[in-house]
């Protein structure tokens, strides 16, 4: 490979293990556009183009959503797993909302970060029907910017109660979302955004109600 000689104007070759150098260290920057505190996350904002991402069902069936191909104005909720209680409280309580918001034109994906034969096995919700996803290597929370990196003492603090991230999500990545709504119209334009820090404040069934219905496609 050859580049510029800064001590004059002839080519110089560079040596390979110096591009597997850079190659690395441009691993290491897009890994680091991930932040390692949840109140530096800043998700896409209103009027931005949703990004294409893809999920999997709890058969291990990949879906795709691309911004040009929604039928229907969609709803995306990411949640941390099965094993977070405010997750389960609040699956609970959209459970009021969600008939209503599907009679009215809605899709309603649930991402979450426990890996596919987790997804419904480790709710302790009951009567959960929803569509859920599960997003175990944060691909969709990167593409929507709400996911961050979870230091060591946390993660530390998650196992003495009996939370090991490696285990439900069945990588070694170590990153979470910030809880978050994103109201996607037909068009593929994120039109509202829900996105707190606080795991513990979660977006609740009327205040999701309220949000969407200027964006139904049915009476």
């Amino acid at each position: 490979m050859l580049g510029l000689n800064p001590f004059g104007a002839f080519p110089m070759r560079i040596p390979t293990w110096f591009v597997g150098v850079i190659a690395t260290l441009v691993a290491v920057v897009a890994i680091a556009g991930v932040p390692d505190d949840p109140n530096q996350v800043q998700p896409l904002s209103l009027g931005t183009r949703a990004p294409a991402f893809a999920a999997q069902t709890v058969n291990g069936k990949l879906r795709t959503f691309s911004p040009d191909s929604y039928q229907k104005p969609t709803i995306v909720i990411f949640y941390r797993g099965g094993w977070c209680p405010y997750c389960n409280t609040q699956l609970s309580d959209l459970h009021t909302v969600e008939p209503k918001l599907r009679a009215r034109g809605f899709e309603i994906v649930f991402l979450s970060t426990d890996q596919p034969k987790l997804l419904y096995s480790s709710l302790k919700a009951t009567d959960i029907h929803y569509t859920l996803l599960s997003d175990s290597h944060l691909e969709a929370a990167q593409a929507f910017h709400v996911a961050y990196h979870v230091n060591d003492a946390t993660l530390a603090k998650m196992r003495e109660y009996g939370v090991d991230l490696e285990v439900s999500t069945g990588t070694t990545l170590h990153e979470l979302p910030v809880p978050s709504v994103f109201i996607i119209d037909r068009s593929g334009t994120i039109r509202y955004v829900y996105s707190n820090p606080d795991y513990k404040i979660r977006l609740g069934a009327d205040a999701l109600w309220a949000a969407a219905e200027p964006f139904a496609t049915s009476q």
